[in-house]
């Protein structure tokens, strides 16, 4: 007989272990071993069966335990202590607040870094109890709000609260993928609602077409010092369409989508704007998008400032009021394929801000023209939400340094007239949380090395000196561990994979063999991710036969551990777990390769650490960061990886394994498989297994060991998102909090009129005459360290010297005289106007390099409030036809 209605009863706390309350709502608990050993201590059974969530644990635990702990003495000193430490680390001074400065030294525009940076994304993964993640993205997500917290950085996450958050993923009998959405009650999750001082739940609404309105509540998911504001539109005032618009993640039709981000983007500004009002935290001085998804929160923003100052606004035009926006707004793309990016048609989108729809006062074709795809190759009808992220930020990034090339070459269309180098996107490359992805072994081991506060700060703050105390670790230790994390996986996967089979419809005579699968001394490798058809789930599968071979060798074998999920409409991907599961369900090898369904939080945090050997084999390079290795780097575990993401930026033969790849033009894609399959059998084969097995004084492979050492030296301080996130801070919020300040509303108007006017006059602007008055330059030869004196006369139309800067660009030169590894310097205005208008610019050009080597001069617009070049997009460059000497060679 099923329930009619749902609810929740919690328990009364008794007085003295009230604290427990706290610690569960705020999800530190989810990074910090002793509060996780406290609630384990409340009752071991029961946190087990509460999948190791307080908030379930203290929901079931019975009134006689709770009444005997507070009697307890030991277990009250225990939470006295942990409740401590968590209030020293919400309240004490980290590494933001040591290096912020202060408004008395750091001059007029007052503290160097922003009083509060809003950070918005469409999925955070944050703890295995609060499923709101569907892959990379998510926990990337998760992990920035984690690093931010432990830095002191003030960050607000914003996202969406999905009532049936991400699927859960099972098995047929046959092996197919089917998914499941349990539904989530926000009463049984870690997060809490706004309210009003009366009591009232805080509420933000956006209007859509034909008088309706979306309403959504806002909760709050408190990630150690960072809120995280959760907006769920399942409320009563909403219509039923309406109060699905949050029902799961990456799901629904178009409209679905585009109400999803207007709610995340312009209903989460809302929301930061009611949670600083109603708890007095600083108002964000930098907005930053992770992903395009929350692109719209710049248009809620443009008509904030639209607003007359009686209203809170400044009274702005639009073109004043992007001005603005932009100067405080960071974009990260994560995205290197244009199939990964949200697009709407451009008729949805004028439909939804058009006339009584949302956004009154931001005129509608403005809107469309921030999104339209106007570079060769575009679609007219088609809005772009990645082409809107890049146009309302004045800051963006890829993820990669070789994402941060791939995308410049994939946007360079909006900055046309400009090589893809100097396309403004940049690259902070992802890092992981160490406290949350580092098994507690790994951390004991450590501490016992160098303490446990420096172990903390080596996995939260970084500094190499820490992990260079990895060396001094014995190998006995070293080796201890990993057989100990790979015991503890095998354990794992056989749990998991009993209960997969019993879903599937396995009776419990049937799996007596599973006691059997894997070995806890085999070379064990792993393989979890999304399965898009560019990670090549199945490219191990490409050579059966000699993918048995290796599972069975007789002296060296290998065992594979793979999880992964493919999207719910994308049947492609959905056919190559199947074909995975049922290689992997041969009676022959499934004692050594397993698939593990429903990958998540929860599983990875056990995958990483008991694997050796991390395996990752994308399409180069579609691959934007993939931090999936970095967390199995930071437990000893080796990567075997093609150079994509990060592992082409970091990758070194001391501590991993390069997959060779074929991607060339001129390799069609089944033989690009077939020849990067056959690589990696060899490098398995010839190199790592051999590589494992080798076993020198004492039983110990002194070599592997080695490797894991040098993993940790090396790569560990990099690939931490403290890191990555002190990057953010010092590279991008920190300039856009200044560039915010410096954008007043007067600064906002200058600037926007001078654009308009820089616009206008462009198509006057040439280069008339370039030429070099040193002979050697007439003759095409020069020796190194010469000087050429250039002199340049440039026509300005209706601008004057005070609006450009005219360069020389020199370097290297291809077959083709392309000008390669370009550097610019500045020519000086010397003369004019003349009669018809042209200045005279002059400037040495100094030859610092040997070979072939080239020269053009081009004409920029240039504003003190411009942070790039390029920004404009415009470009002036000399004609074929320009003057004597002008772009000449020396060869």
């Amino acid at each position: 007989m099923k329930a009619i209605r749902r609810f929740t009863v919690r328990p009364v706390l008794p007085e003295p272990l009230r604290p427990l309350s706290d610690l569960a709502r705020n999800l530190r608990w989810s990074w910090h071993t002793e509060t996780r050993d406290l609630f384990q201590a409340v009752d071991p059974e029961g946190w087990q069966a509460a999948g190791g969530d307080p908030v379930r644990l203290l929901g079931s635990a019975s009134a006689a335990r709770l009444a005997a702990l507070a009697q307890d003495r030991r277990f009250l000193r225990r939470l006295a202590a942990v409740a401590d430490d968590l209030d020293d680390y919400l309240h004490g001074r980290r590494w933001y607040q040591a290096h912020s400065g202060s408004a008395a030294d750091s001059g007029p525009t007052g503290p160097e870094f922003p009083a509060a940076v809003a950070y918005f994304s469409p999925e955070f993964g944050v703890t295995a109890a609060l499923p709101q993640y569907s892959g990379g993205l998510g926990i990337l997500a998760g992990d920035h709000l984690k690093a931010a917290s432990d830095l002191g950085v003030p960050l607000i996450g914003v996202g969406l609260l999905y009532r049936h958050g991400y699927f859960r993923q099972s098995l047929s009998r046959d092996g197919w993928q089917q998914e499941h959405y349990p539904l989530l009650d926000p009463n049984e999750l870690p997060v809490s609602l706004l309210r009003e001082p009366e009591g009232t739940p805080a509420r933000v609404s956006l209007a859509l077409p034909g008088g309706r309105s979306l309403h959504a509540h806002i909760w709050v998911a408190q990630v150690g010092r960072v809120p995280l504001l959760m907006l769920d539109s399942d409320v009563e005032e909403n219509g039923p369409g309406e109060r699905d618009v949050t029902d799961r993640l990456y799901g629904g039709g178009s409209e679905h989508r585009l109400l999803q981000e207007m709610l995340l983007g312009i209903g989460g500004v809302r929301a930061v704007r009611t949670y600083c009002r109603l708890t007095g935290h600083p108002a964000p001085e930098v907005f930053h998008t992770n992903e395009g998804h929350a692109g719209f929160l710049g248009l809620e923003r443009i008509r904030e400032l639209g607003e007359s100052p009686e209203s809170g606004g400044q009274g702005l035009d639009f073109d004043s009021a992007l001005e603005a926006v932009r100067a405080g707004t960071v974009f990260t793309t994560h995205t290197p394929v244009p199939a990964g990016i949200d697009r709407f048609d451009r008729e949805l989108v004028a439909r939804h801000f058009g006339e009584r729809g949302e956004l009154p006062g931001v005129p509608v074709e403005k809107v469309l023209q921030l999104g339209m795809e106007t570079y060769p190759g575009g679609e007219a009808n088609l809005f772009n939400m990645a082409v809107m992220g890049l146009r309302l930020a004045q800051r963006a990034n890829g993820v990669s340094t070789l994402h941060g090339a791939v995308s410049r070459g994939m946007f360079a269309g909006l900055w046309p007239g400009f090589d893809a180098e100097e396309v403004p996107i940049t690259s902070v490359t992802n890092g992981v949380h160490a406290p949350t992805w580092v098994a507690p072994q790994v951390f004991r081991l450590g501490a016992r090395q160098i303490g446990t506060s420096r172990a903390e700060d080596a996995l939260s703050v970084g500094g190499s000196e820490r992990w260079d105390s990895v060396a001094d670790i014995p190998d006995d230790d070293i080796w201890e561990l990993r057989r100990e994390l790979r015991e503890q996986l095998v354990m794992e996967v056989r749990d998991r994979l009993r209960a997969s089979w019993r879903q599937r419809g396995a009776g419990a005579a049937e799996l007596g063999w599973i006691d059997g699968v894997l070995d806890p001394d085999v070379l064990t490798i792993g393989f979890a991710r999304r399965v898009p058809s560019y990670k090549r789930l199945t490219l191990m599968l490409r050579d059966r036969d000699r993918l048995m071979e290796l599972l069975l060798h007789p002296t060296r074998p290998v065992q594979i551990v793979v999880a992964g999920k493919a999207h719910p409409a994308d049947d492609g991907g959905k056919r190559l777990v199947q074909e995975l599961v049922r290689f992997a369900d041969d009676p022959r090898v499934r004692h050594r390769i397993v698939f593990l369904p429903d990958y998540g939080m929860a599983m990875a945090q056990k995958l990483y650490p008991g694997c050796d050997v991390w395996l990752n084999n994308p399409l180069r390079p579609l691959e934007a960061c993939g931090t999936s290795g970095m967390k199995a780097a930071l437990n000893g575990c080796l990567n075997l990886s093609v150079l994509d993401g990060w592992w082409d930026e970091w990758f070194e033969p001391d501590f991993g394994w390069a997959i060779p790849t074929a991607d060339g033009s001129a390799t069609d894609e089944d033989r690009r498989d077939e020849l990067e399959a056959g690589a990696l059998y060899e490098l398995i084969e010839n190199r790592v297994a051999p590589r494992f097995y080798d076993r020198g004084a004492g039983g110990l492979p002194q070599r592997w060991i080695e490797m894991v050492r040098r993993t940790l030296t090396t790569l560990g301080p990099k690939v931490l998102a403290g890191r990555m996130v002190r990057e953010y801070v010092e590279r991008l919020y920190a300039p856009a909090a200044r560039a915010h300040r410096s954008m007043d509303a007067d600064a906002a108007r200058e600037l926007a009129a001078w654009k308009a006017r820089v616009r206008v006059a462009w198509p006057q602007v040439a280069v008339d005459h370039v030429e070099a008055l040193e002979e050697a330059a007439a003759e095409s030869t020069a020796e190194l360290g010469a000087t050429l004196a250039l002199r340049v006369r440039v026509a300005l139309g209706e601008l004057q010297p005070d609006d450009v800067e005219v360069q020389a660009v020199a370097g290297r030169v291809d077959s083709d005289d392309a000008i390669a590894d370009a550097q610019t310097s500045p020519l000086k205005p010397a003369g004019g106007p003349d009669m018809e208008g042209r200045w005279v610019y002059e400037g040495p050009l100094c030859l610092d390099r040997t070979g072939p080597f080239g020269y053009t001069v081009r004409i920029l617009p240039t504003h003190p409030l411009l942070a790039a070049s390029a920004d404009l997009g415009l470009v002036a460059l000399p004609t074929e036809a320009t003057g004597e000497g002008a772009g000449v060679l020396m060869r």
